[in-house]
């Protein structure tokens, strides 16, 4: 099977993905970046089956100027002949995508991986982009979606067939040593979509009184310097450490010191950080999104804070009392139900069938 990535390849969502795909028997692997490629990416795939379109795509969207790179993508694609162009991200990569096969095209099938704010926010941003969305989705022979409520609202927009699977850890980390009290880890992107205002005052709260209280925040973005200066303005200054974009080996080393594990963004789909903190045996305070409910039940495994919200450190700590159970409990679940490897190969899997359908039909 000759199989297209289309995705950013200097994110480690989608190097994880090519690992994946290439450890499946009888996959030939060829990627496109619309930036450029991570080091991971060397020793997969060779020079000859990778094209890096070197643009800038914003986190915020309005990235018109990715779409002047469509000619050079669509003859790299004729170029490839793949039986199967994967994109990922639908409003980006799955547009040029669909592009190529409908303006240039370009041969074989789409698949189409949805990321979060693709489905949960940019449709609503206005009508063309909930068409353009719906269309690309229309367009795929198979979409994927790490949760129930995003597929739920791909099949709304028009996606004929969606796999669900969490977009889960490739190993299970070593159980955590003895966690360090009154430590709290926070690692999403420091963009307004991800709320990390929030983190600060909801941690503020709960460290008023509370001096062994510290957080450490991990990851970096546009809203980093409003961040220390609301750290600052809120007297955190000596219990809340910056740490900016870490390797994998310390943000691991992180979650495993850390008793707490905290998210709160505005949209989301199921978190592969949630789910890498679950895995080290932290207790997750998560946001009220359909999302990390299907993760998380509220007072039992972890808690859930509705908007404009406050955490009381009583109910903190009660649960953190039994924070040994509670953790073993969140690295079972996380063995039993969110390990990638198992999820790719059931994917690759109906992609088969998809294709043997198809030339059965063919035949007949």
């Amino acid at each position: 099977m000759r199989y297209a990535l289309i995705g950013d390849g200097d994110s480690p969502h989608l190097l994880k993905w090519a690992r994946a795909l290439a450890r499946v028997p009888g996959i030939e692997l060829w990627a496109a970046s619309s930036r450029g490629f991570a080091p991971g990416f060397d020793a997969l795939l060779p020079a000859a089956r990778r094209l890096a379109l070197a643009t800038r795509p914003a986190a915020a969207g309005g990235n018109i100027g990715l779409l002047g790179q469509l000619p050079v993508l669509a003859r790299w694609l004729r170029g490839v002949d793949p039986q199967w162009t994967h994109a990922h991200y639908l409003t980006s990569h799955g547009t040029l995508a669909w592009l190529a096969q409908r303006l240039w095209g370009v041969p074989g099938r789409l698949v189409g991986s949805a990321w979060g704010s693709d489905i949960l926010v940019t449709p609503d941003q206005s009508r063309l982009l909930r068409w353009l969305t719906a269309r690309v989705l229309r367009a795929c022979a198979l979409t994927t979606s790490d949760s129930q409520v995003m597929a739920r609202r791909m099949r709304e927009l028009g996606a004929a067939e969606v796999m669900v699977f969490p977009f889960g850890l490739e190993a299970m980390p070593p159980a955590a040593a003895a966690k360090e009290p009154g430590l709290f880890f926070a690692n999403r992107g420091l963009e307004p979509i991800y709320a990390p205002q929030r983190v600060l005052a909801l941690f503020a709260a709960l460290a008023q009184g509370w001096p062994e209280a510290r957080l450490v925040v991990a990851n970096d973005g546009s809203l980093r310097p409003a961040l220390e200066a609301q750290a600052a303005a809120l007297g955190l200054a000596g219990q809340v450490r910056f740490v900016g974009r870490l390797d994998a080996d310390t943000q691991a080393g992180w979650y495993a010191r850390a008793p707490c594990y905290l998210s709160l963004p505005a949209s989301d789909s199921v978190s592969v950080s949630v789910l890498e903190a679950m895995a080290q045996g932290c207790l997750p305070i998560l946001s009220d999104l359909p999302a990390n409910r299907e993760l998380v039940r509220d007072g039992d495994n972890g808690l859930i804070v509705g908007a404009g919200a406050t955490l009381p450190r009583e109910r903190l700590q009660a649960l953190l009392m039994d924070g040994v159970r509670i953790g073993a409990a969140n690295r079972a679940w996380v063995a039993q139900h969110a390990l990638f490897a198992p999820c790719v190969q059931a994917f690759v899997a109906r992609l088969r069938a998809i294709d043997a359908g198809a030339r059965e039909q063919n035949a007949a």
